[in-house]
């Protein structure tokens, strides 16, 4: 079999055109699993970015005379990369999401943690997978806006520390070991329980290395 085995069912040969236009993207290269341009393509896509990040591995190494063929194509001809792109996105479902996907299966799993949370469009819930690594590593208090670490996140994710504050003190209600009232239910404070309920629990050390793998969404390298 010349093409690699479709990872996904969402999968096509057209899918390594537009994997290539994000690999030649400069810096040209690898690009990190929750980079922004990853996600983007992967919302697009409705493929999570673990299996994009794997393809384009396949894609660095050129396993296969189709992958050969493509690099040989495009990797020198990046107007040819460009237009090549646009045709796939011109094609039905690229356009046209809803008549693409009819009758396939798409339920939404990984796409709702990179979108932006109803009435605070500055935070998704990947902000808060970060911000509650945070928590882990501040006592009570040390949440407020003065706190280095605090002002520090802030920057990196283009936030006031006031919004960080507010997040880990909605977080402060979601620790059982601190006894705090529960807040008004709001978009944000669901969004904050749930992620508790997801990551607070677990293994520290996996939050931490998710956290720092998720950090590649606010890198504009």
């Amino acid at each position: 079999m010349e093409t690699p085995k479709s990872p996904h069912p969402l999968w096509t040969d057209h899918c390594w055109v537009l994997l290539m236009q994000l690999y030649m993207h400069k810096p040209t290269g690898t690009k990190a699993l929750y980079s922004r341009r990853m996600v983007e393509l992967s919302l697009e896509l409705h493929i999570p970015p673990q299996i994009l990040y794997a393809q384009q591995l396949l894609l660095r190494r050129r396993e296969t005379p189709f992958l050969q063929r493509l690099w040989n194509r495009y990797a020198h001809n990046p107007h040819q990369l460009s237009r090549a792109a646009k045709t796939v996105r011109r094609m039905q479902g690229y356009g046209n999401e809803h008549a693409f996907y009819q009758g396939v299966e798409t339920n939404e799993t990984f796409e709702p943690l990179f979108r932006p949370i109803p009435s605070r469009p500055e935070l998704r819930p990947i902000t808060l997978i970060v911000v509650l690594d945070l928590y882990f590593r501040l006592t009570p208090i040390t949440m407020v806006e003065q706190t280095p670490e605090v002002v520090q996140l802030s920057r990196q994710l283009q936030l006031k520390p006031c919004v960080i504050v507010e997040v880990l003190r909605l977080f402060q209600s979601c620790d059982p070991w601190l006894h705090r009232q529960s807040p008004a239910a709001t978009p944000l404070a669901t969004a904050c329980r749930q992620v508790w309920q997801d990551h607070g629990n677990g293994n520290p050390e996996h939050l931490s290395t998710l956290a720092a793998q998720l950090m590649a969404f606010w890198n504009k390298k």
